[in-house]
């Protein structure tokens, strides 16, 4: 089971579902597991699955939004290609790109915000856009939130937006009122989360359907 394998079953779902595959990344995510499975070797698949899941996630919001983004005349890429590429072998455009999302520690230097998705200018190297993924918020909210204060607190990061895309398989952007804390911190402490999933959701203006994303982000160009 690779990443293309799983591209494939999201494709063959958008035959099916069209526009609206989206909302079908929890289960493509339950059969693929299944496939991994059938595939694997070893003592601990549950252990195996769980490094696999974070980067098929991602993947998939990569796979799905590329054409879109790319036709805006902008780039995405995964963050991970700033953290596990030394600075030497980044291309000249992303050690730009990196340089424009570091954020500055003081005494501690440099560091990018620990992110999944960059969307940034080629022309200009500019940083418009950084997501981050995750099956349910409880794994990753409150980071997300952190770094959009740092992102938010430094002259020369403010204007990045910070988004949340979740499956939220946990059900914790369901609801507006009573909020849970996940989707508070959402509300007050982010730019907004996009939701892949096949349950409705109490929108608001900050926490809405994934198939909103799009046409919000060509607002936010404008």
């Amino acid at each position: 089971m690779n990443i293309k394998d799983l591209i494939n079953i999201y494709e063959k779902k958008k035959s099916i579902y069209g526009n609206e595959a989206y909302r079908q990344i929890s289960n493509i995510l339950k059969e693929a597991k299944e496939k991994h499975k059938s595939e694997f070797y070893g003592t601990d698949h549950e252990q195996s699955w769980k490094g696999f899941k974070g980067n098929a996630l991602e993947s998939l919001i990569l796979h799905i939004l590329n054409d879109e983004i790319t036709n805006m005349g902008l780039k995405i890429v995964k963050g991970k290609k700033f953290e596990r590429t030394k600075p030497e072998n980044l291309p000249t455009e992303l050690k730009h790109v990196k340089k424009n999302l570091s954020i500055d520690f003081g005494k501690f230097g440099f560091h990018i915000p620990d992110v999944d998705l960059v969307i940034y200018n080629p022309n200009t190297y500019k940083v418009i856009a950084v997501l981050s993924s995750k099956v349910t918020l409880r794994e990753r909210i409150a980071q997300t939130a952190y770094w959009n204060l740092k992102l938010k607190g430094y002259e020369l990061t403010k204007h990045i937006k910070v988004y949340f895309i979740t499956p939220d398989e946990d059900g914790t952007l369901t609801i507006a009122h009573p909020a849970k804390i996940g989707r508070v911190i959402v509300e007050v402490d982010t730019d907004g989360s996009y939701v892949l999933s096949e349950s409705n959701i109490e929108e608001s203006d900050k926490v809405k359907l994934f198939d909103k994303f799009i046409d919000d982000f060509k607002k936010l160009l404008n």
